[in-house]
């Protein structure tokens, strides 16, 4: 059986979000709906979706996604019974009409030889507008080179589109990131557990992007790039033994440039990554390295001695 949690905030697309879930072709599937604290009441509208699937509603009477969001989706999953499997939907997100059918006929091809399931994608906006192309994955993907082609802007990801084993979320969890911004990136880097990521590109997952929602909003990008941040130093710290060698220089690099859109390395951070490029060894990109450190080095002393003067 598989459990699709919504952690609800805003009412503004919730109509759209439950009707494909009214709409699926295939009712075998039981929504819980954890409401947080939320000025928009939405019980309303699910009256008017009584008995068109199964579903359960809990308010809870304080706010914990402005705090914590991963945390909001902890409390949410727990709402749910024993389902096998999980999927965490936005609640501004959309399901095709097929997305339960397909997952269900597919079932018989990863059950027990994967963890972590995904569909394809499209991008909407505002008016339910699409403003991508669709998304499609290889039907077997390592969890590293997923990852690798996300960030290099090859594919996109986000949660809605994943549906998880519960036993992998028990013994990985997500991890509690700023605005939960990463969090679920680094959860399909431990969720597949030494499994490949399992693919149904016959049913495609709708996901939104406004300025209500934070993938959309502008407001909180310093967060979002402190997350990101974490993101790569725990990776490059922890998750290093899942990628290939010119996948783990790929990874520094983006750790370098995450910090350089913000502000220039420290030397603790250079000299992190210097460790890990000489552990991680290629001469040329060794040398690429340490020169950037000099350069770096040489304009922290340029602005001594400007401030020297000035004073």
């Amino acid at each position: 059986m598989l459990a699709i949690i919504i952690p609800y905030y805003k009412l503004s697309f919730f109509a759209e979000t439950i009707q494909s879930l009214a709409s699926q072709t295939d009712k075998r599937f039981k929504v819980y709906i954890g409401d947080d604290a939320s000025a928009e009441d939405c019980t309303f509208l699910l009256e008017q979706f009584r008995g068109k699937f199964d579903f359960k509603y809990h308010r809870f009477e304080n706010n914990l996604g402005g705090i914590s969001l991963s945390k909001q989706w902890d409390r949410c999953i727990a709402l749910s019974a024993e389902e096998e499997w999980i999927m965490i939907l936005g609640d501004d997100d959309v399901l095709e009409d097929t997305v339960v059918a397909s997952w269900y006929e597919n079932y018989v091809f990863f059950n027990e030889k994967s963890n972590l399931i995904r569909f394809a994608t499209k991008v909407i906006n505002e008016k339910s507008e699409t403003i991508s192309k669709v998304y499609n994955h290889p039907l077997w993907e390592k969890e590293s080179d997923f990852f690798i082609r996300s960030e290099k802007k090859q594919s996109r990801s986000s949660l809605s589109e994943y549906i998880f084993s519960r036993k992998s979320y028990i013994k990985y969890g997500f991890y509690d990131y700023p605005l939960a911004w990463g969090s679920d990136c680094k959860a399909w880097l431990e969720f597949p557990d030494a499994k490949l990521i399992y693919t149904i590109n016959d049913s495609i997952v709708h996901f939104r992007i406004s300025n209500l929602n934070i993938s959309g909003r502008k407001d909180s990008q310093e967060l979002k790039d402190k997350a990101n941040i974490q993101l790569f130093k725990d990776i490059l710290t922890k998750k290093l033994n899942l990628f290939s060698h010119n996948q783990r220089l790929d990874l520094l690099m983006m750790y370098e440039l995450a910090i350089k859109e913000n502000r220039k390395l420290g030397m603790q951070e250079w000299s992190f990554l210097i460790k890990l490029y000489i552990y991680n060894f290629n001469f040329v990109s060794f040398c690429k390295c340490i020169r950037r450190f000099f350069v770096s080095i040489l304009a922290l002393d340029k602005n001594r001695i400007k401030i020297e003067l000035i004073k």
